[in-house]
């Protein structure tokens, strides 16, 4: 590299870990299915709110599946606490339904509302270097920002003590992602 003008050398630019973005994206999509799944073996299919749910999930399913393939394609370790996503996941999403149909929407727009956050500051990060997962990225958050609308357009707001519960699960998904860097 070139000395500047002043005669200090820049400092390259680091790569974004990508390796760690895409363990803990994988980690995120496999904990929203899980969530998903409570969600719908409490609900069932008694509600309307179930179908928005149904629909939800599927999708997540198919962004864990990409994210799936690309931890193969890349030789990306999955993270650790794939177990305990499976089921504080199921938990989260089943306890949000017991409490109703409109709850499951308020974790559900809680969970969307951290994951783009999340998905916008890895947008940032990568920039340019991976047109492949930045594209993904893109993609997969768009859709999270739809599921976070349709729960607010379903009654998520409408929960009792809605920003109390809202704040602990936007707080634990803020956790479980930084964990799922690291583990």
């Amino acid at each position: 590299m070139a000395d500047d003008p002043q005669g200090v050398t820049p400092h390259p630019t680091p790569r974004p870990d990508t390796e760690s973005m895409i363990r803990v994206d994988q980690a995120g999509e496999y904990g929203a299915t899980r969530i998903y799944a409570g969600q719908l073996a409490v609900l069932g299919d008694r509600h309307p709110a179930s179908r928005s749910i149904a629909r939800m999930a599927e999708q997540e399913r198919r962004h864990r599946e990409r994210f799936d393939e690309l931890t193969v394609e890349r030789g990306v370790r999955p993270t650790l606490l794939q177990p305990f996503w499976n089921r504080a996941g199921f938990a989260l999403g089943a306890a949000s339904a017991l409490l109703g149909p409109r709850a499951a929407m308020a974790c559900t727009a809680a969970v969307e509302t951290e994951i783009d956050r999340h998905y916008a500051e890895q947008l940032d990060e990568l920039g340019e270097s991976d047109p492949e997962l930045s594209d993904m990225i893109a993609e997969f958050q768009a859709e999270e920002v739809e599921h976070r609308e349709t729960a607010i357009a379903e009654g998520a707001e409408e929960t009792p003590g809605y920003p109390l519960f809202s704040g602990a699960i936007r707080l634990g998904c803020r956790l479980a992602i930084a964990a799922a860097k690291r583990i």
